[in-house]
C-alpha cells in the first residue's frame, strides 16, 4: 500500500515542480542519468486509516524518488526506485546519502562473491541459501574484527589451513 501510494504520487505531473537534483556518470561504456526527487510533505500518507493495524512510520520526513536512464551499446533502459527517509534531505544530499548506501551494499556483495564465491554455490531451495548467507556474513564479520593487517582473502585462507588462527579467530584473539 505504502510503495503504491507513493508511487502514484510521483507519477503525478505536479511532482515535477518538487526539488530536484540531477547527476550524470559515465563509466563502464555506459551513461547513466539519475534524476532525485524529495518531497517533505508526508502527513497525507497516514492521514486516516485504510485498514486495521496499518503501519505508521511517526518519524518519517520525507520520501523521495530515483529515476535513472542508462545508455549502453546504443540501448536506453530506465528505472524507478522509492524510499522513505526519517531524516530531512535536501535532494542533493538525498543523492549523496542513497549513492553511499548503494556503495555499502555493492561492497559487501564484492566481498561475498570474491571472497567467499557465494556465485558458486550450489544451494538453490529450502533454507539451504538463506542458512548459508548467514554462515557467510558471520565469517565475513569473525574475519573482519582481527587485529591483522592482511587481506580479508589471506585471513580466510589462514583460518582454513591453520587450526590456531582459526581459534583465534573464532574467541576474538587474532
Amino acid at each position: 500500500m505504502l510503495h503504491a501510494d507513493v508511487e502514484r504520487f510521483f507519477a503525478d505531473p505536479e511532482a515535477d515542480k518538487l526539488p530536484a537534483h540531477t547527476t550524470i556518470d559515465g563509466d563502464h561504456g555506459r551513461i547513466e542519468e539519475r534524476r532525485h526527487v524529495v518531497c517533505h510533505d508526508v502527513e497525507w500518507l497516514f492521514s486516516d486509516r485504510r485498514y486495521a493495524d496499518e503501519p505508521r512510520f511517526p518519524g518519517l520526513a520525507m520520501i523521495g524518488m530515483v529515476e535513472s536512464r542508462v545508455e549502453r551499446g546504443g540501448g536506453i533502459a530506465g528505472e524507478r526506485r522509492y524510499y522513505i527517509c526519517s531524516a530531512r534531505l535536501d535532494a542533493e544530499t538525498f543523492a549523496r546519502a542513497v549513492r553511499a548506501h548503494w556503495g555499502v551494499e555493492n561492497r559487501l556483495h564484492w566481498i561475498l562473491d570474491v571472497i567467499f564465491h557465494d556465485d558458486l554455490a550450489r544451494l538453490r531451495t529450502g533454507h539451504g541459501p538463506e542458512n548459508m548467507a548467514i554462515v557467510r556474513h558471520i565469517g565475513m564479520n569473525l574475519l573482519r574484527s582481527t587485529k591483522a593487517t592482511a587481506s580479508l582473502k589471506v585471513r580466510r585462507k589462514k583460518a582454513a589451513w591453520n587450526a590456531g588462527y582459526l581459534g583465534d579467530v573464532l574467541r576474538g584473539a587474532a
